[in-house]
């Protein structure tokens, strides 16, 4: 143990490296197991006479604990209950599944009931999964897990694009955002609506997104009309990607100086002779006006091509370049079913050790992944500031920052449409008819 200059003995430090080991104490001081059981309760914790009292019971949780080992079908029965298990267990990772018809650790005792739907999921948030991994045909700054400054605002742009269209297209309000802890990011929409779909309907809402279609022999499929785009494919592009298109992913990836990217834009373009001639002008390697600029020769070979290309009449072909650069890339299957896991926010990633913190989706940009605290750092930071008289928790470290900001940007607007929700539905059982007797 190390000696102060006073000579007293400053706390041990936590490393990096060995999460695992961290985990109790993170469990202990700094999950916020409070607020996330306000959110997945859903005002049932109340004691208003709408609220059920068994609702977080029927919400499965997964345990990934040290070693792979996968435990499905956990249950409490409150915040209380699921610290201590936390605590008890320390899972690598937690997962959130559907709230189902019955307690889900009580599932064996309805296998044999008769019915096919004793044991059925009934509920669950609409779930969205995009990972920067899908992304590498079209980076040239990183590729697999790895990811920095130049590619984020690709999940920027993801963010704003089905931010808005859940929002505006159709009608949900509670969402959160939550980054993945090492390269991607998810969302969750908890209306009531989007909780109660079926997986038919998810599946539909997944599918209006999915204008990216994945990969066939090397080349992009993307699935849009033109001219006349659908509103939401016009509003992507006009509002957010063309603007990142020049602004950003053009000059950062540089897009048309490197030859990986190169084949990648000459690939979507049907007309031999712009592909010919443009490659053979790139391969000399001509110096631009603005080439003290990062990225400058970028953006002036761009502009060539596309010029080129709207005088061939081929504008549809600009726009499935940097639609297919910069698109979001949706995991859609993550989305389609009810009981599929998702896993939960404030978790540790195992790896890389960072919290799976909130993100605000009115301004992505100022979420920076460099800057997301470690459970190593969050340890330390309770070390060097806690008092002798003060409890350990979150609210000693920089922890508090992002807690505040899941509870300004989601947890109290959700509060406020679950307490008006179940006001509702107690109005609705007051005015029912009933029977004199």
């Amino acid at each position: 143990m190390e000696q102060d200059e006073d000579g007293t003995f400053a706390a041990p430090k936590f490393a990096e490296g060995c999460v695992q080991d961290l985990m109790k104490s993170y469990y202990s001081m700094l999950f916020p197991w409070k607020e996330m059981y306000r959110w997945l309760s859903y005002g049932n914790d109340s004691k208003l006479p709408q609220a059920d009292p068994n609702y977080f019971r029927k919400r499965e949780f997964c345990f990934t604990l040290d070693g792979d080992i996968f435990v499905r079908y956990q249950s409490f029965g409150n915040g209380e209950e699921l610290h201590k298990a936390l605590k008890e267990k320390v899972p690598a990772k937690i997962d959130l599944g559907p709230v189902y018809s019955v307690d889900p650790q009580k599932r064996s005792s309805y296998a044999n009931s008769g019915s096919q739907k004793a044991f059925t999921p009934i509920e669950r948030e609409l779930v969205f999964d995009i990972d920067m991994t899908d992304y590498d045909d079209v980076r040239a700054c990183c590729d697999e897990a790895n990811i920095c400054a130049k590619c984020w605002p690709l999940m920027n742009a993801a963010i704003k694009i089905i931010d808005t269209g859940l929002r505006e297209d159709f009608g949900f309000r509670n969402l959160l955002w939550v980054f993945s802890g090492r390269r991607g990011i998810h969302c969750w929409a908890c209306d009531q609506r989007a909780r109660s779909l079926s997986d038919e309907q998810r599946s539909a809402v997944a599918n209006y997104f999915a204008v990216y279609k994945g990969m066939e022999a090397g080349r992009t499929k993307l699935d849009f009309t033109y001219p006349n785009m659908h509103p939401l494919v016009e509003r992507s592009y006009n509002q957010v990607l063309l603007p990142m298109w020049k602004e950003i992913v053009l000059p950062q990836q540089r897009v048309l100086e490197t030859p990986k990217l190169q084949e990648k834009v000459l690939s979507m373009i049907p007309d031999e002779e712009i592909c010919r001639r443009h490659r053979e002008e790139w391969a000399q390697n001509r110096p631009c006006n603005r080439v003290s600029e990062p990225g400058a020769l970028s953006v002036a070979r761009w502009e060539k091509l596309a010029g080129d290309l709207a005088r061939e009449n081929k504008r549809r072909t600009i726009a499935e370049i940097i639609i297919g650069f910069t698109y979001p890339r949706l995991d859609i299957d993550v989305s389609k079913k009810m009981n599929h896991l998702l896993k939960a926010p404030f978790c540790v990633h195992p790896k890389t050790g960072k919290v799976c913190v909130p993100i605000d989706p009115k301004n992505p940009e100022d979420f920076d992944p460099d800057t997301v605290p470690t459970v190593a750092q969050l340890l330390n930071e309770i070390n060097e500031r806690k008092k002798p008289d003060q409890p350990a928790t979150w609210q000693l470290t920089s922890m508090k920052g992002w807690v505040d900001l899941y509870s300004a940007t989601f947890l109290e607007g959700l509060e406020e449409d679950v307490r008006a929700e179940l006001q509702r539905k107690g109005r609705q059982t007051a005015e029912m008819p009933r029977a004199d007797w």
